[in-house]
Order: structure tokens, then sequence, then C-alpha cells
């Protein structure tokens, strides 16, 4: 009786596990690499003249760590009804608690840089910084795989009492992960250069938003992709905005902004946009080994890869030394790199309960308007002086965004109802 209780058990959790991962999946296609922070790009919606999903890289969320997962492959579950309250409650934590962690994180990841200390020197061990965040995001991903086993719910358990601790996948190959690796924490690490030189945290944000450019340049001159011209539209408002709100800045006394900023925020762009084709192939691995990972699996040793990129990079550039001995002097901050990793972390992990319980658009929207409220905070309460002109590039970029985010859904709600027709 014990063993016919452990197995409807397990089938119950990979029912959970299916659902989670066909959400994710999902959120690849409608939502590209969210860094991260977390968490950003955009997959166009469908129209017979752009590229199939198989042609099209589903890139994961980082921060803002990506999640990508062939839903194709999974038989379909059927939802168990929800309480419209119990649904409401958990759609405010899911959706409070990435807008809490991740708007934190921007704030704490803007002081950082802004950090001055009483000798008048600035932080600038940005690799240092990556290798602390990495690590923060390695250790809630491991925790939480640990939990999994422990308590019966990961891939890793069986009947016959191995694993019992690893809620991991087994077999899971970890090759592919050091090339999405790679692209990953250059990618963030090159947009915290762009910050140490200068580059303002409401402009960086809005040109990180803008991360579609290079995947659709890509696409256009590599895969003959086509695009309707409300991509090209929302595209070029985003990027005409920021350069606004960027060049009105520079007029102003208050910016020290300086081009190599520009040109490490326009670097990340190039890595956001190699971070694609990575993915993809890493995707069509995991395929070809007949694995399906699970969103701590891919947290965990992506964010491990990160790392050990960052550990390579920062003592090649003798950044780990200089950072260490920065924060040692500098203790608040210290507090500042620790808080800013665990936020990190913790939104990762909001948006992996968020994706598991509704439709990935809504995760999706979450953290794309998050963006406009980072933009906001900051202009706020970080003291930018924002002239006229720049508050019209403001306008006009956030005008992209938001394009962006009703382009998604309606492109949703076409999707569902030809689901439904069929």
């Amino acid at each position: 009786d014990k063993l016919n209780q452990k197995k409807v058990m397990n089938n119950e959790t990979m029912k959970r596990k299916q659902k989670m991962a066909s959400n994710i999946y999902l959120l690849g296609k409608s939502n590209e690499t969210m860094s991260i922070e977390l968490p950003d790009q955009e997959e166009g919606p469908g129209s017979p003249s752009k590229p199939s999903d198989s042609d099209v890289a589903p890139l994961l969320p980082l921060t803002e760590s990506s999640i990508a997962i062939d839903s194709t492959a999974l038989p379909s579950v059927p939802d168990p009804p929800v309480d419209p309250k119990t649904q409401a409650l958990q759609l405010l934590f899911g959706a409070g608690g990435i807008y809490a962690s991740f708007l934190y994180y921007g704030s704490l990841q803007e002081d950082v840089f802004r950090y001055e200390s009483e000798d008048g020197t600035k932080f600038t061990s940005v690799w240092f910084l990556q290798v602390l965040e990495s690590a923060a995001n390695v250790i809630v991903g491991t925790a939480a795989l640990v939990i999994m086993g422990l308590t019966g719910t990961g891939a890793g358990d069986d009947t016959d009492g191995s694993s019992k601790w690893w809620g991991g996948t087994r077999n899971l190959p970890k090759k592919p992960f050091l090339s999405s690796g790679f692209s990953q924490v250059c990618s963030k690490g090159f947009t915290s250069l762009a910050l140490a030189n200068g580059l303002s945290f409401p402009v960086a944000t809005l040109a990180k938003s803008g991360k579609m450019a290079p995947v659709m340049i890509g696409s256009l001159v590599l895969g003959g992709a086509t695009y309707g011209l409300r991509e090209y539209v929302q595209v070029l408002a985003i990027i005409a905005g920021t350069a606004i709100l960027s060049m009105s800045k520079k007029k102003s006394a208050a910016s020290d902004s300086t081009p190599l900023g520009v040109i490490f925020i326009l670097l990340a762009l190039v890595m956001d946009g190699i971070t694609g084709g990575v993915q993809k192939r890493l995707l069509a691995d995991m395929k070809r080994a007949q694995v399906t990972p699970q969103p701590y699996d891919l947290m965990t040793f992506t964010n491990l890869f990160m790392m050990m990129f960052a550990v390579i990079i920062s003592f090649a550039m003798g950044d780990f030394t200089q950072g260490f001995d920065y924060c040692a002097h500098n203790p608040k901050v210290f507090s500042l790199i620790w808080k800013f990793s665990i936020c990190s972390a913790i939104g990762q992990s909001f948006i992996f309960y968020t994706v598991a319980r509704f439709d990935p658009l809504v995760c999706s929207t979450v953290t794309t308007t998050r963006k406009i409220f980072s933009v906001m905070l900051s202009i706020l309460f970080k003291g930018h002086h924002i002239p006229t002109q720049g508050w019209a590039g403001l306008a006009l970029a956030i005008g992209g965004i938001v394009s962006e985010v009703v382009n998604k859904v309606q492109g949703g709600h076409k999707r569902m109802k030809s689901k439904i027709s069929m």
C-alpha cells in the first residue's frame, strides 16, 4: 500500500512539473532573456512571414538564468479547477515578489556603482560582483533542489531509495551550460561596466529593453527572417527614446556619462543577441539527450558556469582582490552587494513560482512593466535631473515597451483562440 501511495504521489508530482515545464517553455517564446535582471527579449507575434518556432531560439529569463523546455515532448495535463480567490492571492504573491525583488535589485545595483568612499574612489570591480551574484543563485538553486529531493517533489526521487536528497534531473548533460553561462555572465558584466563607467541607470535599463534589435538584425542577416512594421516601430521607439534621454542628460551638469559606458551597454546587447543562438543549441542538446531539465536545474547550473567564468576573469584581471579589498575597507558597499545578490536569487524563484501557476504572458508582462517602474523610481528618488527633451525621450521609449507588452498579450490571445478552435 505504501508503495502504491508513493507511486500516486510521484505521478501527481510529475504532472505538476510537466505543466510548469510547458509554461516555462512558452515564457521563453514570449519573453527573451531575463537576466539577470532576469529576467527581456521578445519574439514578435506569429505571422506567416516570420520564422517558425523551430527556427527561433527561446531565450531564458535572467537577469534577469534562462529556462527553455520543449513542451511538445510533454503530454497534455488537464488543469485542476482553481478557486478565483486562491488564484488572485497566488498572482498577488508571485507578481508582488517579482516587483519587490527586482525593484529593490535595480535600486541596489545603482547604489553600488554610485557609492563613493571617503577617499573619493568608486566600486568598479564588476567581475567580483558577478562572482557573488552567481554564487547566491547557485546556493538558492541548490537548496531548492535538495528540498525537492527530501520532500519527494523533485526529478531525482525514485522507489529504490537512492538519490533521496537530490531533486535535480538525473543524467543532465553539463557541457551545454558552458557557452550559455559564458554569454550570460558577459552580458551582465558589460551592463555593470556601463554603469561603472558613468552610464545612468535609467538609460542603461531602457537600452537593455531594446535588446530585440541585435536579435532582429541577426535573424534578418543570417536567417532570412522578416518582421512586421509594428516590430520595427517598437524597437526604433525604444532605441530613439533611449538616445534622446541619454543626449539630454549629457547636456546637463549632473551627467558624468562617458562614451565607454555607451560602448559597454552596446556590447551587453550584442551578448544578449548571441545568447539566443547559444540557448537554442542548449535546448537542442537537451532534446537529443532526451532530458527535460527542471527550472532549478537551469538556475543552478547556468549560474554555476557563470560563476566559474566570473572567477576566471576576475582573477585574470585582478578584479577579485581589488573588489575584496574595496569591500573590506568599505563595509557599506559590501552590504549593498550581498543584498543585491540575494534579491537576484529570490527574484528568480518568484518567477518560477509565477510561471508554474499562470499563463507565461502574465509573468512576461510583470517582468517587462517592472522595468518602467525601475526607471521611474530611479529618476524620482536617485536625484536624476531630466530636462524636457529627456522626458520626451523617456515617454517615447516607455511607449515602445508598452506596445511590446500589448503585442505579447494580443499574440497570446490569438494563439489561445486558435488552440481552442482546433
